[in-house]
C-alpha cells in the first residue's frame, strides 16, 4: 500500500490535534508535521514531499485558500473549516475534499482515502479533468454530489435542480445554471437548452430532438444544436449523420 507524507495545518490547538489524531491512526498515511500557521508549513511543504495536507482556511496573514494556490500540483488539499461559505472558492483551487467542522473519523477516512486513489493511478487527475465532485448547500445543509451521479441539471428561476442516477427527488439549491456549468467537467456535461445541462455519459435515448431520461423529456434548443449534434456524429456507430437542421425549440420553450 502506498504510505502518504501528511502534515496538518491548523491554528486552533484542539482541531489540530484532532486531525493529527485521526492521521496517525490512518494506515496508509504518515504524519510529517503539525503547523499552527501557513507560514510555518511553507518550507517543508514546497521543498519535502509532501503528498497530502489537511489544511484550515481562515488564518491570519496567509490563509488557506491563498497556500493552497502556491502548492506543488502533485500536492493534495483537504480543507477543514468552520465555515461553509469558503466551499466553491475552496474547489476551484483543485481541493480533493472539503470538510466542516467538526470532523468525524468517517469524514476524514473518506478524504485521505480519495486522496490515496488519486495518488495511485486509481483515477485521473482532478486538477487536470475537474472536480469529481461539487457541494452544493441544499435545505440549509451541504451535500456533496459525486458528478458521476448527475443525469441532468434544470434551471428553475434563481435555483437549479440537480437530478441524480438512482434518485426519484432532486437536489434543489440556489444557483444559476451559468455559475454550476462553469464548476462542472466539461468533459462530461453539455448545455443543451437555457435551463437544461445533461451529463452525455448518461445518455441512453435520443428520440425527435429530445433527451430521455425515463419519463423526462429534455428538448435541445437551435441555440445547442449544432454543438450537441456534433457529439452525437462524433460517437455515431453506421447509418446517417444528424443534420443540424433547426430543431424547432427556442431557449423559450420546456
Amino acid at each position: 500500500m502506498k504510505i502518504l507524507r501528511t502534515c496538518v495545518i491548523d491554528d486552533e490547538p484542539l482541531a489540530a490535534r484532532l486531525i493529527e489524531n485521526y492521521v496517525t491512526k490512518t494506515p496508509f498515511l504518515q504524519l510529517v508535521g503539525v503547523f499552527e500557521s501557513a507560514q510555518e508549513a511553507v518550507r517543508t511543504v514546497i521543498e519535502g514531499e509532501i503528498d497530502l495536507v489537511f489544511l484550515d482556511i481562515n488564518m491570519p496573514q496567509l490563509n488557506g485558500l491563498e497556500f493552497a494556490r502556491i502548492l506543488p500540483r502533485r500536492c493534495k488539499v483537504v480543507f477543514t473549516t468552520a465555515y461553509d461559505n469558503f466551499a466553491l472558492q475552496g474547489f476551484r483551487v483543485n481541493a480533493l475534499d472539503y470538510l466542516l467542522k467538526p470532523i468525524n473519523y468517517e469524514e476524514f477516512f473518506n478524504a485521505a482515502s480519495k486522496a490515496l486513489t488519486a495518488l495511485s493511478g486509481g483515477s485521473e487527475d482532478i486538477s487536470a479533468t475537474g472536480s469529481e465532485f461539487i457541494i452544493v448547500k441544499s435545505e440549509y445543509k451541504l451535500q456533496q454530489i459525486p458528478v458521476r451521479d448527475i443525469l441532468f441539471i434544470e434551471g428553475v428561476k434563481d435555483y437549479v435542480k440537480i437530478y441524480l442516477d438512482g434518485e426519484t427527488k432532486a437536489v434543489m439549491t440556489l444557483m444559476n445554471m451559468r455559475t454550476l456549468e462553469q464548476e462542472l467537467p466539461s468533459r462530461m456535461f453539455m448545455r443543451v437548452h437555457r435551463s437544461f445541462i445533461v451529463n452525455t455519459s448518461k445518455i441512453r435515448v435520443i428520440e425527435r430532438k429530445r433527451i430521455v431520461f425515463d419519463n423526462t423529456y429534455i428538448p435541445v434548443s437551435d441555440s445547442y444544436s449544432k454543438e450537441f449534434n456534433d457529439f452525437i456524429n462524433s460517437r455515431l456507430v453506421g447509418g446517417n449523420r444528424t443534420q443540424a437542421a433547426p430543431s424547432q425549440t427556442s431557449d423559450n420553450a420546456l
